[in-house]
């Protein structure tokens, strides 16, 4: 008879297109029967991907959401065929995904810094909502008793983080979760507006261990915490200073985390109260060259190639880190703010 699968908690970070690598980690995790996912919390293209995978799990198991998945970022491909933003012949023959030399690109660019979403798009157009409401049945979505699922947004009139749970996740939840201010206007919920998650929680943490029973939580990292150089150029400054600003309230629950362990290890508080999280983060140095730009450029080989970065992070950190699952941490939070 073989091992019951561990359980274990998945964080899912936000970044646009690069958000095909975080399906690439799940189609490894889904394809390995050696895990059972007990919570979901997403934010941006991570709300996306949850309810993705939810959706596709409840209709037809594993192998039902590795193909919900594959069809979505498909999906989202198909709907960039016909915009204007795309890479120039140049990096086409570099291979080279950036669009920072897209004339298109940099139009759009010049343009979102001194018109609002409600003048240059006051229809309030946004294909990838049809792209959700087309591959997620919402419906399958509430139904889902397998797993909880946690969406991030934040509410724009308090500044505050709203995380959407239960029959709260809806097409409007995870549509606010992916609302970029500069790009879409903001949704409104229950006569609030609401942007992107990640302003407040790229993704939260602590629904996680608030609301299940499984102490051990996989972060899917996409955005760079530390860059060992300075930004020099306009477009360099700003691209930092957004990662800072997405990675700000996960470095603070992080640290969170790490004092609240260090209190029960040394017996001052007790584990009946309080749960010991332990940690973990599957990352990609392959993500870190990659510039702003090519989180906008959903061409399906760029997808694909996202993906097998992906798989590759997930199988490399479960050769590595598998035993010591439901163990101990392997995400050194001590060393990691040192």
């Amino acid at each position: 008879m073989g091992k019951s699968p561990k359980r274990i908690n998945l964080a899912l970070q936000g970044g646009g297109a690069h958000g095909a690598y975080t399906w690439g980690v799940l189609d490894w995790l889904l394809e390995d029967d050696r895990f059972e996912i007990d919570g979901i919390s997403g934010t941006s293209a991570g709300a996306m991907n949850a309810v993705v995978l939810a959706s596709g799990l409840q209709k037809g198991g594993a192998d039902g959401a590795r193909k919900a998945l594959e069809d979505f970022w498909h999906a989202v491909s198909r709907t960039s065929f016909f915009s204007p933003i795309k890479r120039t012949p140049i990096d086409i023959a570099l291979g080279q995904w950036s669009l920072d030399f897209s004339p298109s690109y940099l139009a759009f660019d010049i343009v979102s810094r001194f018109a609002s979403p409600y003048e240059f798009n006051p229809l309030n157009i946004n294909p990838l909502r049809d792209v959700v409401e087309e591959i997620v049945d919402f419906d399958l979505v509430h139904a889902c008793d397998c797993l909880n699922l946690f969406v991030a947004a934040t509410n724009v009139y308090s500044g505050k983080i709203r995380v959407f749970e239960g029959r709260e996740v809806t097409l409007d939840a995870v549509m606010a979760s992916a609302c970029l201010p500069n790009m879409f206007q903001a949704v409104e919920i229950e006569g609030e507006p609401y942007w992107d998650g990640g302003y407040m929680g790229n993704p939260p943490l602590y629904p996680l261990f608030y609301n299940t029973q499984t102490p051990d939580v996989v972060l899917v990292q996409i955005n760079p915490v530390e860059r060992r150089e300075t930004p020099r150029t306009a477009r360099e400054i700003l691209n930092r200073i957004n990662e800072i600003t997405f990675n700000s309230s996960l470095l603070r629950e992080l640290r969170a985390i790490d004092f609240v362990s260090r209190l029960i290890e040394e017996g001052k508080l007790s584990t009946e109260d309080y749960m010991g999280v332990k940690m973990h983060r599957i990352s990609a140095e392959e993500l870190v060259p990659l510039q702003a730009s090519s989180k906008v450029n959903a061409e399906w080989s760029f997808l694909q190639e996202l993906k097998d970065i992906g798989r590759r992070a997930a199988r490399n950190w479960i050769e590595t880190n598998y035993d010591s699952i439901g163990v101990r941490s392997t995400l050194d939070l001590r060393s990691e703010f040192s």
